[in-house]
């Protein structure tokens, strides 16, 4: 969270102190007029510089990865830079309209225009030639992204039709991006606002070319297979196992993204088990809850093929502690269940490291907790159960009392967010050094509601988190039906 806040202030502070650079007599200004001007191109910068940004995060990059903490950080970033953008267009809009109103209803009195001085400059006389075509087009450019940026913000709105209507940003974006270089003030380009700007727009601009196109990451994306299906009626859920030659291997904890619909595009999933290089199968147990997985058992069918990509995320117990606490919330149990079976099938490389798992739940399904206990014997590490109404709910001085050494210990968290704030505020007030060694996932994008089902437990869907709605699993495969009896 420490560099994300970074990146997120450096992002607005920068171009912000380039163009005070650039404009030191903004706080002089005389009149009324003079000011607005100015701040139609203070707010004009930083909107535009916050809009490309976020399309350089839409790519997905992998270099900052790591730095930020993994995708899903960076993808909480791109909202936040999203929203930022939304603000600050909103703001230069009413700095360039609000004028106008205030004029019309007589509340101020437009100044005197002075002779035109002619351009002596052919290239700025010509892009000052564009500035009627750059403001309209702007300006409805700034309406339409207004409304598909509300909407990206508005989680009822049916993930298909938000896979749809975020890509037309990019649109809006190149739009915005021709309304500000042509509207910039020319003698700023000069200056190191006007490289910053140059270079923002230029990157901008690219990756709203990419999405468009549909060419993100797509030297990660592999084909796979779908091998088998079953559907399980007890559980409204479908079983499906599919074959994935050429994907690249991934860390417990990971998570890809998975496309079996161009139309409905691709699904964000954590991957629950480790991989199997032998055996080369991924297997998702699909819970149906939404309009995309109720379809799912009609639309899919063996021999599909699916688009996945990845992997992403550095959720991955990747620290030199002695000590570890796994926290898996509800669902949140799903990455530790992957780092159990990759701890369990790696033992003669295994660290000398001491585990704690914690599952806390509302119920629990007896077939699934022998399952997760059979897998925590054979990898090691002690597990302890919070199931609410057995035995009380998880809470920080628990979570302390089991283990005594958690100062030692870095911790693991995957599940609700409240549950995980409570706990990291617990900790924090006693001195643990959270932002070093609490790890959580922060995904807030819009995640399909597939549930694993594979030994998870069922606590109720509104507790579910939302980074670890699918269980992909290359180990001990559901045993499906013959087809005599599916």
């Amino acid at each position: 969270m420490r560099n994300l806040r970074r990146a997120f202030l450096i992002s607005l502070l920068l171009p912000a102190l380039l163009w005070l650079v650039a404009e030191p007599t903004v706080f002089q200004s005389a009149t009324f007029f003079a000011l607005r001007g100015l701040m139609v191109q203070f707010t004009g910068v930083l909107a535009i510089a916050a809009m490309s940004f976020a399309m350089v995060l839409a790519l997905r990059p992998r270099l900052p990865e790591k730095w930020f903490g993994g995708l899903d950080k960076m993808y909480r970033l791109h909202k936040w830079i999203g929203i930022t953008a939304l603000v600050t267009a909103v703001i230069h809009w009413l700095w360039s309209q609000g004028a106008k109103w205030a004029v019309g209803w007589g509340l101020i009195a437009r100044p005197a225009r002075g002779p035109r001085i002619g351009i002596e400059n052919p290239l700025e006389a010509w892009v000052a030639g564009l500035h009627h075509s750059a403001e309209n087009l702007g300006e409805w450019a700034f309406y339409a992204a207004l409304v598909l940026i509300v909407l990206a913000l508005i989680t009822r709105f049916p993930y298909r039709w938000f896979f749809k209507t975020h890509r037309l940003i990019a649109a809006a974006y190149l739009v915005l991006a021709f309304h500000a270089a042509v509207l910039f003030e020319f003698r700023n380009w000069t200056q190191p606002i006007g490289f910053l700007m140059a270079v923002l727009l230029v990157a901008g601009s690219f990756a709203a070319v990419v999405v468009l196109l549909r060419r993100v990451a797509t030297s990660r994306r592999v084909a796979a297979s779908i091998t088998s299906l079953n559907y399980l009626p007890g559980m409204r859920a479908l079983s499906l196992e599919a074959e994935v030659p050429a994907w690249p291997g991934h860390k417990a904890g990971q998570f890809a993204f998975v496309t079996s619909d161009r139309s409905e595009g691709p699904h964000p999933y954590t991957i629950a088990s480790s991989w199997d290089a032998g055996r080369r199968r991924l297997r998702a147990v699909i819970k149906e809850l939404g309009d995309h997985t109720r379809g799912l058992r009609d639309r899919l069918h063996v021999g599909q093929n699916l688009t996945i990509e990845g992997p992403y995320g550095c959720f991955t117990f990747e620290d030199d502690r002695p000590r570890q606490i796994w926290i898996g919330g509800g669902i949140g149990i799903t990455p530790f269940m992957a780092r159990l079976q990759q701890l369990a099938a790696d033992k003669d490389n295994a660290q000398d490291q001491k585990i704690d798992l914690f599952h806390s739940t509302a119920e629990v399904d007896p077939e699934a907790l022998d399952s997760l206990s059979a897998d925590a014997k054979a990898a090691g590490v002690d597990l302890h159960l919070a199931i609410d109404g057995r035995h009380g709910r998880l809470t920080g001085e628990r979570l302390r009392n089991s283990v005594p050494e958690w100062r030692e210990a870095s911790i693991w968290f995957c599940g609700p967010a409240g549950f995980g704030e409570a706990l990291k505020s617990d900790l924090a007030a006693l001195g643990f050094p959270v932002a070093e060694r609490f790890h959580q996932e922060l995904f807030a994008m819009r995640w399909a509601t597939w549930l694993p089902a594979l030994r998870a437990s069922s606590r109720p869907t509104a507790a579910v988190p939302r980074g670890c709605r699918l269980s992909v699993s290359c180990q001990r495969p559901l045993k499906s039906k013959p087809d005599s009896e599916k």
